[in-house]
């Protein structure tokens, strides 16, 4: 029997040329700013307040030559005003300014006391979603060496302050002992370094053949290229909750969409994974008998669940040949509780950690598990981004749910997370304190936020920083591309569609 075949199904190979895409070459340069010391180095027996004297000792003289210069010439009622060194020495009925750190005294901030008496509690009470007071009870305090000033006034309603930020305040002492506050000002924005400045340095400091090398790359160098950032995967055990992760590595790859769309992915240079990566952990349900038999090494081998470390081991392994990534940890991932957290071991993801940086080599590999926060170059801008935590402590002191606004106070305060460590755990540091935010960045970025949100705020000397807000990608399906010539940012969203009937 004879098939009559088509001509058209049966044909030569092509001749014709596709273009290939390449990946765009990420320039990257991180800082290890918030790398704590290890082993014997690091440990708890010192105090905590010294964090606050060094901040205080740090940010005083910058707010104080801000204060100065605003109120050298300010008067009220032919008495001009007058700097006091120390909170304690301001006198009733002088008009004077003075510079210390904000503590927030709120009654219904976490006690330590009430920490302990949990044990005794048949069920602990829900954790609090403010921490203001519906009586009004809340207290404003300015600190310094010395001691506390308690301060009032319509100013202090106007602004956003937090326990640990510095500011200068300026009134009279009051018949009560209050401090009513007439103006205040805080540090602001600090030195915003140049595009490329701290590349093109390290290559002029460096050696010849070295020198060489960053020239050429420099010559190199690509215009047009994104970053993407991503937050809140929270990878779990459920193999059904995948999908829309699926479709973000196929995207990232190439492999979801047309020639067009695949010109543009070739541009993302690097993927930043700002926090959560994993979903919190729940221990696997087992017998007591197995319980018994199967406990190890301090921990119950039979209770623990590998699968979520498993599934983003091979969701970052899949996409690293193609794409570099850098790793932040956050809250619900496997890495210490206390600020600044440091970096996912890259025993815990196996087939991820052969892209690390080989152990004392000055060569940085495709894959970088960073500290939180973080801050690096990205080429050439100067970076800075949180899992989160910072963010979402302050929005526990204010009224209100505006993310940027409370962003924009933490870049003006100078300190990346002011609540440490009064209501935010923090490691005890003693020689400096690393939440000071010394250079400007360029992009603030913040991840596990409600919504994405962005915004460009302007400095009193020229900076400008992008802010955005990285919503979680498990519950919105979106991600956030950041264009590398304009700082302009957009989200691209993936949906899974549910048959609801």
């Amino acid at each position: 029997m004879e098939v009559d075949v088509d001509d058209d199904l049966l044909q030569a190979p092509s001749d014709q040329e596709y273009p290939v895409l390449e990946r765009q070459p990420s320039y990257y340069n991180p800082l290890d700013t918030f790398i704590c010391a290890k082993g014997e180095l690091k440990h708890y027996q010192q105090q905590y307040a010294d964090i606050y004297f060094l901040r205080l000792a740090k940010l005083k003289p910058a707010v104080e030559a801000i204060a100065h210069e605003e109120w050298k010439d300010f008067e009220i009622a032919g008495e001009k005003v007058h700097r006091i060194d120390r909170v304690l020495d301001v006198r009733q009925g002088e008009l004077s300014w003075v510079a210390g750190t904000v503590y927030m005294e709120m009654p219904l901030k976490p006690n330590i006391l009430d920490d302990i008496s949990k044990d005794h509690w048949i069920s602990a009470p829900p954790p609090r979603e403010k921490f203001l007071s519906p009586t009004g009870q809340d207290q404003i305090m300015l600190e310094d060496e010395s001691g506390r000033l308690r301060l009032i006034g319509t100013p202090l309603r106007l602004s956003i302050l937090v326990t640990g930020c510095i500011i200068a305040v300026m009134g009279t002492e009051n018949a009560n002992g209050d401090f009513e506050v007439v103006d205040l000002k805080v540090p602001d924005l600090p030195r915003q370094p140049q595009r490329w400045e701290r590349d093109e340095g390290s290559a002029i400091l460096s050696s010849s053949a070295s020198k060489k090398r960053k020239s050429d790359a420099a010559e190199k160098r690509i215009q047009g290229g994104k970053v993407a950032i991503v937050s809140g995967l929270r990878i779990s055990s459920d193999r059904g909750d995948t999908m829309t992760l699926d479709l973000l590595m196929e995207y990232l790859l190439g492999e979801a969409c047309g020639p067009a769309d695949q010109a543009e992915v070739s541009k993302i240079s690097r993927l930043i994974i700002a926090g959560n990566s994993l979903a919190e952990g729940t221990p696997l349900a087992v017998r007591e008998e197995e319980k018994k038999a199967s406990k190890r090494y301090g921990y119950d081998s039979s209770a623990y669940n590998h699968a979520p470390t498993t599934h983003l081991d091979n969701f970052l392994a899949t996409l690293l040949p193609s794409l570099p990534i850098t790793l932040i940890p956050g809250e619900t991932d496997p890495a210490n509780v206390s600020m600044p957290q440091q970096p996912l071991h890259p025993a815990m993801l196996p087939r991820s950690r052969n892209y690390c940086a080989t152990p004392g080599s000055s060569e940085l590999g495709w894959f970088d598990s960073v500290t939180n926060p973080w801050e690096g170059d990205v080429d050439g801008w100067r970076m800075m981004g949180t899992g989160g935590q910072p963010i979402d402590d302050v929005f526990k002191y204010v009224e209100g749910d505006d993310r940027l606004e409370m962003m924009e106070s933490l870049l003006r305060w100078r300190c990346g997370a002011p609540t440490a460590p009064d209501t935010l755990w923090s490691y005890p540091f003693q020689d400096r304190d690393p939440f000071v935010i010394e250079e400007c960045p360029h992009v603030y970025f913040v991840g596990n936020q409600p919504r994405y949100e962005t915004m460009v705020i302007d400095g009193p000397a020229g900076q400008t920083v992008r802010l955005i807000c990285v919503p979680v990608f498990k519950d919105t399906g979106e991600v956030v591309l950041l264009d590398t010539d304009t700082l302009e940012s957009d989200i691209v969203r993936f949906n899974v569609y549910e048959d609801k009937s």
